[in-house]
């Protein structure tokens, strides 16, 4: 609970002015950019660190938060081995329309996958800033979050033993079922939620992409997706119902519905390969408000959960950790809380923006394949509008690739 004492330890509890929850890439981020700055802070995650690192996560970062990685030094890897984006491929009624992003506004997306950035960030703090870290703790819980003197404690997981940290801040980056958003006062908290209704078989194959970029097939039988990964490993969605048993989709059945939805005239068929994973996302969004409760500030999917619809999420947990660890230097370095107290307006500004162009496209992949011929209809309306009207493709691109903000 948000008001329980800690439990008692033996020794003197530790002390640290910031404590981050959550060691993906938001809270490493943060952690980061406290330790450039000289700030001493703790970070601490339930998953070892071989886990974090091999976690199958997002790969599509805007340019815009990558510019803001390579402003804070933790872009170095990123900028030698990732694949640059800048066309995406619409392919419906039969025929393919490559829309060309990068010549209309001189942006592009780059390609890299999740465990390969939370690699780079945990190297970063740990082994060259020297940032402390706990791996495979238990228990966690905050406590006195609206005081000056907030803390949190959890289990050691080699003694055993009950820890309580003293902070000055909590960071809470800890995911949509940890701790920190749990240890809101539920009667001050607001939910917002949205329920598209549908499901993405979200797959890993062990094939190269068969095209040179992103796919996107929408058909009477369901969207599907290419996201390419790697030279030798593909991202695949399937729209599929929500809650669906992974086990209803045997290797034949997904190469078969893929090779069909995303299927066009004159071009080979998919490369096909072994599935290394399955499973099924139901396809939703929500929105906490407030991210900020006394001295517990929230990011990331701990604040906002937008659905792989349109690939913001792992975007939109960078711009929180860029805004919320300038905003925490700032403070315990100089005292400016300007940062501080615009940071929940500041992040929701996004947060709301990027909601509205999930909900845009999500029609865009779906209404195809609504039963409704009337939604159909409007549904292929709206693609040929893409590749007929020059402004209509340059706002789908204008919001495709994020706002060109700087960080």
């Amino acid at each position: 609970m948000t008001h329980a004492s800690p439990p008692a330890e033996s020794g003197s509890p530790r002390r640290f002015p910031v404590v981050v929850v959550g060691a993906g890439p938001a809270g490493l981020t943060i952690g980061n950019i406290l330790r450039a700055a000289s700030v001493d802070c703790l970070v601490l995650e339930t998953e070892t660190r071989e886990f974090i690192e091999q976690r199958a996560r997002a790969g599509v970062i805007e340019e815009w938060a990558v510019r803001g990685l390579e402003k804070r030094g933790l872009a170095r890897n990123l900028l030698d081995r990732a694949e640059l984006h800048t066309a995406c491929e619409f392919r419906f009624d039969g025929e393919r329309y490559r829309l060309h992003y990068g010549e209309m506004t001189g942006s592009h997306h780059f390609v890299y996958p999740q465990p390969l950035l939370v690699t780079d960030l945990v190297r970063e703090y740990a082994d060259v800033r020297g940032g402390e870290i706990r791996f495979g703790v238990r228990d966690v819980a905050v406590h006195h979050i609206d005081t000056d003197r907030p803390s949190v404690s959890y289990i050691c997981p080699e003694t055993g033993e009950q820890r309580v940290v003293h902070c000055d801040f909590v960071a809470g980056c800890d995911g949509a079922r940890g701790v920190t958003r749990a240890s809101l006062p539920p009667e001050r908290v607001r939910v917002a939620r949205h329920d598209y209704g549908i499901g993405w078989l979200a797959l890993l194959a062990e094939a190269p992409p068969s095209a040179d970029c992103v796919l996107f097939g929408c058909h009477e039988n369901g969207f599907a997706g290419q996201m390419p990964r790697s030279p030798e490993v593909t991202r695949y969605y399937l729209q599929c119902p929500p809650g669906d048993d992974p086990e209803n989709w045997p290797h034949e059945r997904v190469w078969a519905e893929l090779q069909q939805r995303l299927g066009v005239a004159g071009v080979p068929p998919l490369t096909e390969g072994r599935l290394i994973e399955k499973r099924v996302l139901d396809m939703h969004d929500y929105v906490v408000e407030p991210m900020v409760h006394g001295r517990l500030h929230l990011a990331g999917d701990a604040a906002h959960l937008v659905a792989p619809i349109a690939a913001k999420g792992m975007n939109l947990a960078l711009h929180d950790a860029f805004l919320l660890g300038d905003a925490l230097v700032a403070h315990l370095t100089t005292g400016d809380d300007s940062g501080l107290a615009g940071y929940a307006e500041a992040c929701l500004r996004r947060v709301w923006d990027y909601q509205e162009f999930s909900q845009w496209l999500s029609e865009v992949y779906h209404g195809t394949a609504a039963g409704d011929p009337f939604r159909a209809g409007t549904t292929l309306a709206r693609l040929r509008r893409l590749f007929t009207s020059p402004a209509a493709a340059a706002a789908f691109a204008e919001r495709y690739l994020g706002t060109a903000e700087r960080y």
